[in-house]
């Protein structure tokens, strides 16, 4: 086979009319081959080539020019060199591996523990494929550039969301990026703007204890390519054209997609892990490791951790979200575990990480969505996340919110914090409200409905005897562990569901649903189900029919946020524009001792056509709260809109349909919360 120089860039497989460049980085490799093959099931290379370091090596980067083949070509290399893992060097020039810079990967016959040991792999080896990215018409498709004072997220599986057997999508379509086209009516008729999907980017399934499978996706092992898994075929280069058309049709639906990404750690793990890429290509440039330099740095709780500001790595990671961006018109990212983002070579955190600043700087990404997970297993950076542009998951509205409305002392100033928008974290880096994503709940840990189902964490189907997954989790079995046909304790379990929701979707900041809460979703107390790829972690559409009173409630209380101009604003709620006023169970005089447990507030924009009261009792008992005069206006009188301790229909009216009410005082019942808006009388 004739091959060229080539070029050093771009790195990867790049199509060009008359064949394919293939430039690759390794610092410390003595010998570069590059196998072709015929098919992804072939057990040994048709072709090795073998780059001559004198004509194909440009400073650390090995590249050659391959005419007459193109999109399609199956591939890999073998990278020799020492083979000192105390010195960080862990080349084994047998190995067969993955282009870093793959746009699709085979992981046919793929054998993860053949990838553990030194000696050829090969014919049970992932293999890179090459893509042509022009080879598809995204139509008149651009991304939506929601902005978030005016989202509602959604998080969810791309799997586990229509993988039931009762999802009504056709079986060769479940569990797939096709399968999520046909649940777009239901997500628009809920109300969100972006769904965020779990990890997408290639990861190894059998990542994962004994006999199960990596479910969640957080095991990346290669960040360019669309996991193959969610294909209608299994096939890589249907995984892209099958992510696009998803992409499309929720653009088309005015839904944005965001993707929730893992640069911190790959799924080679620790020393004893498996080899496919980083490891045999220049272990000491992608890992951070600990001064022996056999052993990994572990911030992550995975194995290793990644360089990510390395100048090789960092470029990498950036080359990576631009491609998303471009080709694949995602509308933003969640960066899983960023903390790790901002550590330096030797794992020390920097103050200004240099990969950071330069994703929140490019202009390819200007538009996008960037939130942070802004922790990792030694350092909590939430509030103080680096630059001007980030949005941070808010674990502490998670915990300040399931404390309070379960009734813990000393909660209630935290939570007037938290229904800010948490100033207190976010408006001392002058970072507007809605960079704060507000959660109860996400894919790790329990469902909203377990949380007030159990006091304990249940793994012990994770096979690991319960040890794993988190142990404060801040949850109330409102008296019995797990299901009840005892009507009094799943009326309040409903109402404390209701409770959660009301508290998310009326505080400042944007808030983010997790999959099936609105129907009640339960993984039968599991809070750590990344190995359950089964009926446990799936979204059960029968739930659909049988929880569509909380179902109509959810969806009529994200209207309110959407349409309520003071859940619109871009300004906390310090008088700029909106007015807020606190109150106890008297107007005017709040309680946020440590014992209290009732929070009321209102919001008054002589702009708005209605003010809003809100009052939350997370006593055990009613409480009777006097109600601050509804608007200076005359004729204005309070209408009641939502009350949980109500049933459906009546636990909330939409805000053309709220009645009056002729009191000044109402009674909230123990364990409940309500909401009012000021209008005139018609």
């Amino acid at each position: 086979m004739q091959v060229l120089t080539g070029k050093s860039y771009p790195l990867g497989a790049t199509v060009y009319p008359n064949g394919v460049n293939f430039s690759l980085f390794s610092k410390n490799a003595t010998a570069v081959q590059l196998l072709l093959f015929d098919a992804a099931d072939c057990s040994q290379p048709q072709e090795v080539i073998v780059l001559d370091p004198e004509i194909h090596k440009t400073f650390q980067y090995w590249h050659c020019f391959v005419p007459d083949i193109g999109h399609g070509q199956i591939y890999a290399y073998q990278v020799s060199g020492p083979y000192e893992p105390h010195n960080g060097l862990r080349f084994d020039g047998q190995k067969t591996l993955i282009d870093p810079y793959g746009l699709g990967v085979f992981t046919e016959n793929y054998d993860r523990e053949a990838a553990k040991h030194q000696g050829d792999n090969c014919a049970v080896a992932m293999k890179s494929i090459v893509v042509d990215p022009s080879l598809y018409d995204w139509e008149d498709d651009r991304q939506l550039n929601h902005t978030f004072e005016h989202s509602v997220i959604y998080e969810l599986h791309v799997s586990g969301f229509t993988s039931h057997p009762n999802s009504g999508v056709p079986e060769k379509e479940r569990g797939t990026y096709l399968g999520l086209i046909h649940k777009i009516p239901y997500l628009k008729s809920l109300g969100v703007t972006a769904i965020e999907l779990m990890p997408v980017q290639q990861f190894d399934p059998f990542d994962a204890p004994k006999d199960r499978l990596n479910y969640w996706g957080s095991s990346p092992v290669s960040f360019f390519a669309p996991h193959c898994g969610y294909a209608t075929d299994g096939n890589p280069l249907t995984a892209i054209r099958e992510f696009r058309d998803m992409v499309k049709a929720f653009h088309a639906a005015g839904i944005e997609i965001i993707l929730d990404v893992v640069f911190n750690h790959t799924a080679e793990g620790d020393p004893f892990g498996p080899t496919f890429c980083f490891k045999g290509l220049e272990n000491s440039a992608y890992y951070i490791l600990e001064n022996e330099k056999y052993y990994y740095k572990n911030y992550s709780g995975t194995g290793n951790s990644i360089n990510a500001n390395h100048s090789v790595v960092r470029r990498m990671i950036r080359d990576c979200l631009k491609y998303w961006v471009s080709e694949l018109h995602v509308d933003g990212f969640r960066f899983d575990l960023a903390s790790v983002l901002s550590r330096d070579g030797d794992g020390r955190v920097m103050d200004n990480p240099p990969l950071l600043w330069e994703i929140e700087s490019d202009p390819v990404l200007a538009s996008t969505k960037i939130i942070a997970e802004a922790w990792d297993i030694e350092q909590y950076q939430l509030g103080n996340f680096v630059g001007d542009r980030w949005a941070e998951w808010n674990g502490k509205y998670r915990d300040d919110t399931r404390s309070f409305l379960r009734g813990e002392k000393g909660y209630a100033g935290k939570m007037v914090q938290r229904i800010l928008g948490s100033p207190d974290l976010f408006q001392i880096k002058g970072r507007n409200p809605n960079r704060s994503i507000n959660f109860v709940t996400c894919h790790d840990g329990f469902t909203l409905n377990d949380s007030v189902s159990y006091n304990e964490k249940h793994n012990e189907d994770n096979g690991e005897f319960n040890r794993d997954g988190h142990n404060d989790n801040r949850s109330w079995n409102c008296g019995v562990e797990g299901p009840t046909t005892d009507p009094a304790v799943e009326k309040l379990r409903v109402q404390q569901i209701k409770n959660f929701f009301v508290g998310l979707l009326m505080a400042q900041g944007t808030p983010m649903l997790s999959m099936g809460d609105e129907v009640r979703r339960t993984q039968r107390g599991n809070n750590n189900a990344y190995c359950q790829d089964n009926e446990l972690s799936w979204f059960d559409w029968s739930l659909v029919e049988q929880e569509q009173d909380l179902l109509r409630f959810v969806k009529e209380l994200i209207q309110f946020n959407k349409t309520s101009e003071y859940l619109q604003e871009a300004f906390f709620w310090d008088g700029r524009k909106t007015t807020i006023q606190w109150h106890g169970t008297q107007p005017g005089l709040p309680d946020w001792g440590e014992d209290s447990h009732a929070i009321a507030f209102s919001l008054m924009n002589p702009d708005y056509d209605h003010v809003v009261y809100c009052a939350m009792n997370a006593y055990w008992e009613d409480l009777d709260f006097q109600l601050p005069p509804p608007d200076h206006a005359q004729g204005t009188c309070w209408h009641l809109l939502v009350n949980t301790a109500m049933e459906s229909p009546n636990d909330i009216i939409s805000r053309k349909d709220a009645q009056p009410l002729a009191v000044s005082a109402f009674e909230v019942k123990a364990r409940s919360v309500v909401v009012m808006i000021g209008k005139m009388l018609e």
